[in-house]
């Protein structure tokens, strides 16, 4: 086995990549040859490149997305108050190593391996790259939890955080779903669907190669800004939206908004066959409850209607207990070159976690759900 360090998909080969990847669609060669290729998480937005290749007789057997970071932002697992310490004791917290898909909260392998030989083979080498580099830490953003378990034995640090996924529990339909919520909160439903249906809005679902350039160009417009009112600066660009569009279209769903035909907001979505994943939205007028028809009981009707299993509603947000989406536990794991700083980590990671696992159990309590015998969504 022979491991390589590349700055540029480019050069590798898409099939070898994706077979490796599997249905994952956001470590797909296309998605992230996107990113990187739109400028969108490239050297000039502090994503640099340094992926893993592990070959054996060279045929590409394992693969690593890793990165060389210089700030902490798209990350969704934050380490700012860590990175803040480092700078009181005049240490040097950026650059850092990070194995993550970028702007993307979701969980899959992060060690892309034919076998467990191959897998711990890319750790052992990403925590040599690190030393080499005297970068001061190397972290592994949403992994499994199977390869977070993996990476701790090879001495990483796991920390816990908490998304809201949504279960298909074999629902005919929306009002089957809403049968199987306790009365309140099947009536708060009911009243935000209402008010926006009596607003005039109706809703198209627009799938794959349905998504015409007119329709990116509408929902970057959203997307945009979205951010501006939070006055912030978007991750990605019409570009990538459109490059998405042509090169993996089967993995996406667009759901538009319109009024009197003219459309008023969307929300993008990615799927494979067995989930789906809410990732973007925006809109250019505000109506009471849009935000939560757009962004989840629609997809709740398409994954019903689909026959798909979870619906990953995205990073943090308590409110959307009260739409059927229950709190689920995700990891990162984390390595710190600095003895000292390692420590006390460790002691605070400890803490956290206790922390984690008891807000978990008292949002599960929370459930929506009339019956519910096992409150959690399903991981």
């Amino acid at each position: 086995m022979t491991i390589e360090v590349v700055d540029n998909l480019g050069n590798v080969s898409s099939t070898e990549w994706n077979r490796l990847a599997g249905d994952d669609p956001f470590l797909s060669h296309e998605f992230l040859s996107a990113l990187h290729e739109t400028g969108c998480a490239s050297s000039a937005t502090g994503w640099t490149p340094q992926f893993l290749l592990l070959r054996s007789r060279g045929t590409l057997t394992g693969a690593m997305p890793l990165y060389l970071k210089n700030h902490s932002y798209g990350e969704y697992v934050f380490d700012w108050a860590w990175a803040d310490a480092y700078y009181r004791h005049g240490i040097a917290y950026y650059p850092k190593l990070l194995a993550a898909v970028p702007f993307t909260p979701v969980t899959g392998p992060r060690l892309l391996a034919d076998s467990e030989t191959g897998r711990d083979r890319l750790i052992v080498a990403a925590l040599e790259l690190a030393r080499s580099l005297r970068v001061s830490s190397l972290h592994c953003l949403f992994p499994t939890r199977e390869q977070a378990q993996r990476m701790c034995a090879h001495g990483m640090m796991r920390r816990s955080s908490v998304q809201f996924h949504w279960s298909n529990r074999g629902y005919a339909n929306f009002d089957e779903f809403l049968g199987s919520l306790n009365h309140t909160k099947r009536k708060k439903i009911k009243q935000e669907r209402r008010k926006v249906a009596e607003a005039g809005i109706r809703f198209q679902w627009l799938e794959g190669d349905e998504i015409a350039e007119r329709d990116w160009l509408f929902f970057n417009r959203c997307y945009r800004r979205t951010y501006r009112e939070h006055r912030t600066t978007p991750y990605l660009n019409l570009e990538f939206f459109g490059r998405i569009g042509r090169t993996m279209p089967r993995h996406l769903v667009l759901v538009v908004a319109e009024r009197g035909g003219v459309p008023v907001a969307a929300s993008l979505n990615v799927r494979n066959d067995k989930r789906l994943y809410g990732r973007y939205w925006g809109a250019l007028e505000h109506h009471p409850a849009l935000h939560f028809e757009t962004c989840y009981y629609q997809v709740i009707e398409y994954c019903i209607a689909r026959g798909i299993a979870i619906f990953e509603g995205g990073a943090q947000g308590e409110h959307k207990i009260a739409r059927g989406l229950m709190p689920v536990e995700t990891c990162s794991t984390h390595w710190l070159a600095h003895p000292q700083f390692a420590a006390a980590v460790e002691q605070f990671l400890a803490r956290e976690s206790r922390g984690t696992a008891h807000y978990i159990d008292e949002l599960s309590e929370r459930s929506p759900f009339k019956h519910d015998g096992g409150a959690r969504a399903a991981s």
